[in-house]
């Protein structure tokens, strides 16, 4: 069976090693030793001065709107996973939706200041598969009207715009590092910003308010990462280069043979240095792609419908026509990408897909 995606399993001895280290120290949890250890590397791996790690990657969204949200209206993308928008509702915040770039699937700047209201709080986008929004754009909009800026970089992880990573963006920017991700802690998350109020603030909101063991600054929730997660991305770490060079390979294979008179792949933004983390393409309609998803089904293929449905269609919130988002998520698809598949596996989905494209 072939995936959308598989995490990477590093070599269990390597892992072992990592354990031991947590069975002398004898601590499970609390910010140990493994913990610090992995946000140091990461600052150093992605050049960028503070990182949070955090028990997941819908957390530090969670955080980052309780801080920065304050019950208003959030400006953000209707093209996303759905953790995007539910951590608004969850936080007691309004989503108010502007339609995506066809091209892009990033959040259209263009629109962005049609929607703003005296309401507003902080604009949330998505860097959608990796691929990064017009930072410069939104920091302008945010600048002209005294709104914060959000980024959920969930694909985001080693992908630069300039030359700087994308988590240097916006007030808070934040990563998922789930077992599905480039770089995984199994389970887990990141929180980014630049600022050291922002940086104590999210520290002790991810730590009950702690401020040592008898005090508190405020109001705060369990988001720390265990010294199991963070002895996996220890383990992780080092293979980085191992990871990205096999799914760059995977990328140049459907970019050389897949039918692009039939499909269309996302365009990265100029000056970003994408890190290969989807494969989305998108067919002329949704009949077409059901057509091919059951054709590679029927193969033990599995593609996913990222990201579908548009979240402007979800049941629990006001519902806004976003016909861009709409479009493009009936009829958009990502092909499988993960370390380890190979080039025969590659020309089967191809041929797949290539022979049954109406």
């Amino acid at each position: 069976m072939i995936t959308v995606t598989k995490a990477f399993f590093p070599p269990i001895e390597d892992y072992q090693k990592q354990l031991q280290r947590i069975w002398s120290n004898q601590w499970l949890t609390n910010r140990g030793e493994l913990v610090l250890e992995l946000e140091e590397k990461l600052k150093n791996y992605l050049q960028v001065p503070h990182v949070l790690c955090t028990n997941n990657g819908t957390i530090p969204l969670q955080i980052a709107l309780k801080l920065l949200g304050n019950g208003g209206e959030i400006i953000t993308t209707p093209f996303s996973y759905v953790a995007t928008t539910s951590a608004i509702v969850w936080e007691n915040c309004t989503p108010v939706f502007v339609d995506i770039h066809p091209e892009y699937l990033t959040i259209d700047e263009t629109k962005i200041e049609a929607a703003i209201t005296p309401k507003t709080t902080a604009i949330l986008a998505t860097h959608v598969f990796g691929n990064s929004c017009n930072v410069e754009a939104i920091k302008a909009i945010a600048l002209k009207y005294n709104l914060k800026v959000i980024y959920d970089a969930a694909h985001s992880f080693g992908t630069t715009y300039k030359g700087t990573s994308v988590f240097e963006f916006g007030d808070i920017s934040t990563c998922s590092f789930h077992a599905t991700k480039l770089f995984h802690t199994g389970e887990g998350g990141a929180l980014f910003c630049n600022t050291k109020d922002f940086e104590l603030q999210s520290f002790y909101s991810h730590n009950f308010g702690h401020n040592g063991p008898e005090d508190f600054y405020g109001v705060g929730i369990n988001g720390k990462l265990s010294e199991l997660q963070a002895a996996m991305g220890l383990t992780v770490l080092p293979f980085m280069d191992t990871i990205l060079k096999a799914r760059k390979k995977v990328v140049a294979y459907y970019n050389t043979h897949l039918n692009f008179n039939k499909v269309s792949a996302l365009k990265i933004r100029a000056h970003t240095q994408w890190n290969y983390s989807y494969y989305p393409v998108l067919f002329k309609d949704e009949a077409t792609l059901l057509n091919v998803q059951e054709a590679l089904n029927n193969a033990d293929i599995f593609p996913r419908r990222y990201f579908y449905p548009s979240l402007n269609t979800l049941n629990y919130i006001k519902s806004t026509a976003m016909p861009v988002s709409e479009n493009i998520a009936a009829r958009i698809v990502c092909l499988p990408l993960y370390n380890g598949l190979s080039e025969k596996e590659l020309q089967h989905i191809v041929a797949i897909i290539n022979k049954n494209i109406c």
